[in-house]
């Protein structure tokens, strides 16, 4: 099931590479079945890169281009949607596979979106800049969100494990997803050597290869996400990928705040930094409520 939960977050991965070639850059099929089957010679080597170089070349007898043919409404057997469920079962942020799953809900109101476009405005910009550039940038973008979307999925499973007491080999799982599933990829070697070099590794970015192809990715990245919201393309997955690596790297992030309104309309208690954790506080914050607090709740 986490298989094929990032098996949905590559493919949403890819698809939104291939919108920003498409519609950002203006490339045409075979410029774009270049940048792909370039891709699949270095990082980014694996099934569903090479078979998009396929895809984006071939043609029908009429000389027309098959992918340019096929209605964007996506389909789905519900493998993503479970895993988005067991991730918010077990508490787990596995957002961009959750907006992978969305995505396809998304392309599925195929009507609704027709009509909307004749009535919903986005930005008038066209890209101006460097295009050999910005399909580097789009590779270092794609390469950092995958590690995002196999350290979710990652996540979810070691989460489970611990809860189930399960004992699930890492480096195993990525060797047998190696052999012949659709996410394979040269990338599931260094996932193995990661888990083999650490095995209570508790996120694939924080191993030193990951980290490091991170940081390299990290202003390529930060460019294609700042240029889809300039121009008004949708990019859910990036983004999402983008916004967990913030977050995941921010030592204090704003849920204080969250917990302080929490409790001033629920009583719903909260924690204090200069108190040991697990000690639940609450306050009045009115000084016309009274002292009794809700239970708390731990995800």
């Amino acid at each position: 099931m986490v298989h094929n939960g990032i098996e949905y977050g590559d493919m949403q991965l890819i698809s939104e590479t291939y919108q920003m070639m498409k519609d950002g850059l203006l490339l045409s099929n075979p410029e774009m079945a270049n940048a792909f089957a370039r891709w699949n010679q270095g990082l980014l080597d694996s099934y569903l890169i090479d078979i998009t170089h396929h895809i984006l070349g071939y043609q029908d007898e009429d000389g027309r281009a098959t992918v340019d043919l096929i209605l964007d409404a996506a389909g789905q057997k519900g493998t993503g949607k479970w895993t988005a469920i067991s991730a918010l079962d077990y508490g787990q942020p596995l957002s961009l596979i959750g907006e992978a799953v969305f995505a396809r809900c998304l392309s599925a109101l195929k009507e609704e979106r027709v009509a909307a476009s004749q009535l919903l405005k986005g930005p008038a910009n066209a890209f101006e800049g460097d295009t050999a550039a910005m399909i580097g940038d789009l590779e270092q973008a794609l390469y950092a969100s995958k590690i995002v979307s196999y350290a979710q999925g990652y996540q979810l499973m070691r989460a489970t494990s611990d809860e189930q007491a399960w004992k699930l080999n890492y480096g195993g799982i990525a060797l047998m997803w190696r052999g012949g599933c659709i996410i394979r990829s040269a990338f599931l070697d260094d996932i193995k050597k990661a888990f083999d070099a650490e095995p209570g590794l508790v996120n694939l970015m924080l191993a030193p290869f990951f980290k490091t192809a991170i940081e390299n990715a990290q202003a390529g990245w930060r460019r294609v996400a700042a240029l889809a919201i300039q121009l008004g393309i949708p990019t859910p997955a990036i983004s999402a990928a983008l916004s967990y690596y913030d977050g995941y790297r921010t030592a204090r992030l704003p849920a204080n705040l969250l917990q302080a309104q929490r409790d001033y309309f629920g009583a719903h208690t909260y924690e204090r930094v200069d108190k040991p954790r697990g000690l639940f506080f609450h306050t009045n914050w009115t000084g016309h409520g009274g002292a009794t607090a809700s239970s708390a709740y731990d995800v």
